[in-house]
């Protein structure tokens, strides 16, 4: 066999690709697609007028390389935003790092800190690129799944679905390294509140161990849920590092720029990690994101802010889409933050033949069922789960709402045909 057909053990597994085959029938059966996680409209306005700006700027080093840990306008207006937020001072030299989006920042973060033989704990549903990273880096992944409480109707929130506190106290060991959180989840929507990460915090503390926060949605929290940031928690920044994306921030996924942020001395690993393998983002691309964390700084908590807008439009999305799965005898479960929500379909399972898939897991054939005959796609969220937990969630199917109306209603459209069968 030839030698560039064999996989390192490090990359086994990272080889298969949902997103790919459900990329592949999204082109072939052209459905109504709410299943991957990106907006289906343009940014706000301010945003690319700024990288207008940019592109007619006679300034030449806006065309060039920018700093290793970040377009100097960038990296200092992330410094001053959180270290409001935060209350506490932030140096936007040593303790920010400017990505090519959060995907880079997890890489970063992942191979900054975690060394063969490593223990990570990851709070299950997760997203999925954790698992390949943490093996790349040598590292073994242990599970801990948020599970639902019992319901009596139809309606239940992401807050409902918790883990327990003495599985989570039995994972810790001395091999743990890091702990990777994300709030809000994806593909959950829970908010994590104060009190589970203060219990989160203080193992931390106890074992010694590094937390990633993975806070991509942390403009996209539901009032009067409130977006509670790791870091800020007593004792947390020292041993803390945040990923954050604009791409998710400002609605434009393709843009790649994120960020990570922390103490040096966690934060000196990561860039080296950076430096090493791409030196340095698009300092175009920078410059007009800074611009647009400049003005919502300045309206930070006010009627005009962005971040209010899209907190207020999304709650609207939300709000139609739970509707809708409702109305076809679907149980949603309301999220309190990001821009996904899983739906138990399982009061459908008689109306549906799901022998007309092969998969293994009943949600991959759902999802397949409902992309050939009622042309709308979801994806299935066993995904997001180790295989010994996939069974928590398999009645279940992700839809993404942070989509235009018209294409929310043509997904009611869609979802109307299961009436009919």
């Amino acid at each position: 066999m030839s030698k560039s057909l064999i996989y390192f053990p490090r990359l086994q597994g990272a080889e298969k690709n949902m997103w790919k085959e459900y990329a592949q029938l999204a082109e072939e059966y052209k459905p109504v697609n709410l299943g991957l996680g990106f907006p289906d409209f343009s940014p706000p306005k301010f945003i690319t007028d700024a990288l207008s700006e940019v592109l007619k700027s006679n300034n030449p080093y806006l065309h060039q390389y920018a700093k290793p840990n970040g377009h100097v306008r960038l990296v200092n207006v992330l410094a001053k935003l959180y270290s409001k937020l935060l209350l506490r001072e932030i140096d936007p030299d040593t303790e920010i790092l400017a990505t090519l989006g959060a995907s880079e920042a997890l890489f970063c973060a992942v191979s900054g800190l975690v060394d063969q033989g490593d223990e990570v704990i990851i709070i299950e549903p997760y997203f999925d690129v954790y698992v390949p990273l943490i093996k790349m880096a040598g590292g073994t992944p242990r599970f801990i799944a948020l599970k639902p409480k019992p319901s009596t109707n139809n309606l239940s929130s992401s807050a409902d679905w918790s883990f327990d506190v003495k599985e989570l106290e039995s994972l810790f060991n001395e091999k743990t390294k890091v702990i990777i959180v994300n709030t809000p989840n994806n593909p959950l929507g829970k908010v994590f509140d104060r009190s589970e990460l203060t219990l989160i915090a203080d193992l931390c503390k106890k074992w010694d161990v590094v937390c990633i926060t993975d806070e991509v949605y942390e403009w996209m929290v539901f009032k009067p849920k409130e977006h509670i940031r790791m870091a800020g928690l007593p004792g947390m920044w020292e041993r803390t590092v945040t990923v954050g994306s604009a791409g998710k921030t400002f609605c434009m996924t393709g843009w790649k720029v994120g960020w990570v942020y922390g103490p040096t001395r966690l934060l000196r690993s990561l860039q080296i990690v950076h430096q090493s393998a791409v030196f340095s983002g698009s300092t175009i691309e920078q410059e007009a994101v800074a611009v647009a964390f400049e003005r919502e700084l300045s309206l930070l908590g006010q009627n005009g802010s962005y971040f209010k807008k899209l907190e207020e439009g999304l709650r609207s999305k939300r709000d139609f889409m739970v509707k809708i799965l409702l109305d076809t005898k679907m149980k949603p479960v309301i999220p309190d933050g990001g821009i996904f929500v899983i739906a138990d379909w399982s009061q459908l399972e008689s109306l549906v033949d799901l022998n007309s898939e092969s998969d293994h897991n009943k949600d991959f054939r759902f999802t397949k069922w409902m992309v050939k005959n009622i042309g709308l796609q979801g994806i299935p969220p066993t995904v997001f789960y180790n295989e010994n937990n996939k069974k928590i969630i398999e009645n279940y199917v992700r839809f993404c709402f942070i989509k235009e109306e018209a294409n929310l209603v043509k997904a009611q459209e869609a979802l109307n045909r299961l009436k009919i069968l």
